[in-house]
């Protein structure tokens, strides 16, 4: 069996060659949610993760982000590292204050790890639904850990998918701080814009302190890229609510049925958000307040 320090990869590896791009990122541009993975040999992956990914450490991503045109970044912390935080505060440390994290986080962790999380760069703690990631806390677990970092200020994003947008209703607009609703609620497409997942999640932004990333069309969509059905979702979500929409690459696209081109997927941002305007908020404005940038 393989040990923590030599893992047997799950899930493939990033496509190492971006197509090139057809428009330019604005200046301040922020990649809202991204993972690092390792190196391994450096930042051991957990033993209980429910996936192991190919390295994919900061350099490849800080490489990425140079060709694509991000100055700016959002680490989500990923179950393959589970509660240590290791290769997360590396980068934060390393980037001079263009990035932020997301931490995953237990009713046990210490207020002093809350506060040196905090002091590091992180701005908020996520939450899973997904079964593929594990069975996720229990409400009253998820209640602690938001009364934990309640005193940072701290975002609650969440990681949903479709109608778990719905079951999750009274438990999601309960909460005060401010929320992030990943990857489009991962709503079914099939059910188009008036599905009961798609209606919820526009409800939810309606209601002032809900976000959304429109991240992840790739695993939304129910077709091959460029994700014509996810796009128009996204499409409708950003004139729906401009003021309160993020983006994301996603990379390096864990869990994926086909991997994505990162320069693909930048490619499609002038068919999410068809003005600049709108993409000036996406990409610069919007990231700017919700994560606490300069």
């Amino acid at each position: 069996m393989n040990d923590d320090l030599t893992p047997s990869p799950s899930c493939p590896p990033p496509d190492p060659h971006p197509t090139a791009l057809r428009c330019t990122l604005p200046p301040l541009a922020c990649d809202s949610h991204f993972h690092v993975f390792g190196p391994h040999n450096v930042f051991p992956f957990a033993r209980n993760r429910p996936f192991t990914p190919h390295d994919a450490p900061k350099e490849a991503l800080l490489g990425l982000h140079a060709a694509l045109g991000f100055a700016r970044g959002v680490f989500v912390q990923s179950s393959c590292h589970g509660n240590d935080h290791a290769a997360l505060i590396d980068l934060l440390q390393s980037t001079g204050g263009r990035y932020r994290g997301v931490a995953l986080l237990t009713p046990a962790t210490p207020a002093e790890e809350v506060q040196r999380l905090d002091a590091a760069g992180v701005t908020g703690v996520r939450f899973h639904f997904v079964a593929h990631l594990g069975v996720h806390p229990s409400l009253d677990d998820m209640r602690a850990i938001m009364r934990l970092v309640a005193p940072h200020d701290w975002h609650i994003a969440l990681h949903l998918a479709g109608r778990d947008l719905v079951t999750y209703w009274d438990f999601i607009t309960a909460i005060t701080a401010p929320v992030v609703i990943d990857h489009m609620g991962r709503v079914d497409v099939s059910e188009g814009p008036e599905g009961a997942g798609f209606t919820a999640l526009r409800r939810l932004l309606d209601r002032g302190n809900v976000w959304v990333k429109l991240s992840g069309t790739d695993r939304v969509s129910a077709e091959a890229a460029p994700y014509r059905d996810a796009v128009a979702l996204a499409r409708s979500l950003a004139q729906h609510a401009p003021e309160r929409i993020l983006w994301g690459t996603d990379w390096p696209h864990p869990n994926v049925r086909a991997m994505p081109n990162d320069g693909d997927l930048v490619n499609l941002i002038p068919d999410i958000a068809v003005n600049e305007a709108t993409r000036r908020r996406m990409l610069v404005d919007n990231p700017a307040e919700f994560f606490r940038f300069g």
